[in-house]
């Protein structure tokens, strides 16, 4: 079994042949020749199509599909995707969009298929080093955001309340220590749609699973909740992520001063740990318990971080 500290992210799935097949036809159509290979990728939680394609003719393309269930929610995310893709500039270290549509109630993006693997689980420290510097000069570029976003009140506002939500809700098993400061922990987070505003163009939900590393380049894929925020944001959601998957404590690796930072940390470490507590979406089956893992590492963060006792 996979301990929970090295918990990949992943989800279910579906084959290319079971993607509509008139979805495949336009996809097999956009690229000139029959699909001859298609390759399932693993990483992500969407309970979608995400194959790697190669055809008769030679052609190659990363295509990801969603038709409307196992989960309804998961084609507005896909059109989201679709609409961020088709603005990023091509400085932004992503995959090009090749095409994208909506047939026979499937959302489909058609990317470049690039050379690349995720980082290796546990975390490596050259590679994590190469990572977090990426995001680094990522996060610069991007700064003021080079396409029209939305602001990340618009895109998270509605997310971001965990500790409040808790308040009103059984709490039995929460850490003793969330328990013992729940209400200033609901009072800090409160503010963190203003400390987080900003206008660098972020990505909203790095993981391990939405970077690839090829020889030269470190790419980022999976936009939809790209939006407009704090240039730090990136960095600060991804490290419990890294955490959690063998990586050395956030604490460890960066120095991210400021109450505004606290502020979005105790918002971010809310949300992992509420939903960690929640039934599993539809289609989604390791989600949760990706979640619950992230709480912990986060929740460890904020401890240190507040120096509360």
């Amino acid at each position: 079994m996979t301990s929970v500290d090295h918990l990949p992210a992943s989800g279910s799935r579906v084959p290319w042949d079971e993607v509509h097949p008139r979805v495949r036809a336009a996809v097999e159509d956009f690229l000139g020749a029959p699909v001859t290979e298609a390759v399932t990728q693993p990483g992500g939680f969407s309970p979608a199509a995400a194959v790697r394609l190669r055809t008769a003719g030679g052609g190659r393309a990363f295509v990801k599909a969603v038709g409307p269930g196992p989960n309804p929610l998961t084609a507005g995310i896909y059109r989201a995707e679709l609409r961020i893709a088709a603005a990023l500039p091509a400085s932004v270290p992503a995959p090009r969009l090749l095409t994208g549509f909506e047939l026979a109630g499937w959302v489909t993006l058609v990317f470049e298929d690039v050379e690349g693997r995720h980082p290796d689980l546990p975390w490596r420290r050259d590679q994590l080093d190469r990572v977090l510097t990426a995001v680094r000069e990522m996060s610069a570029a991007l700064t003021p955001a080079p396409i029209d976003a939305p602001a990340i009140a618009e895109v998270f506002g509605g997310k971001l309340q965990g500790w409040r939500d808790l308040l009103g809700e059984d709490t039995t098993g929460l850490d003793p220590w969330a328990l013992r400061h729940l209400h200033e922990l609901a009072e800090l987070e409160d503010g963190w749609v203003e400390a987080a505003a900003g206008d660098s163009l972020v990505h909203g939900d790095l993981r391990a699973d939405n970077i690839l590393l090829t020889g030269e380049r470190v790419y980022v894929v999976d936009w939809p909740w790209a939006c407009r925020g704090a240039p730090w944001f990136d960095l600060l959601a991804m490290l419990p992520s890294v955490g959690m998957q063998g990586g050395p404590a956030a604490y460890e690796l960066v120095d991210l001063p400021g109450p505004e930072v606290t502020k979005v940390l105790a918002a971010i470490t809310g949300y992992l740990v509420r939903q960690g507590r929640m039934p599993g979406p539809p289609g989604m089956p390791t989600l949760r318990a990706f979640q619950r893992a992230q709480g912990v590492v986060a929740l460890d963060w904020l401890k240190h971080r507040t120096g509360w006792s």
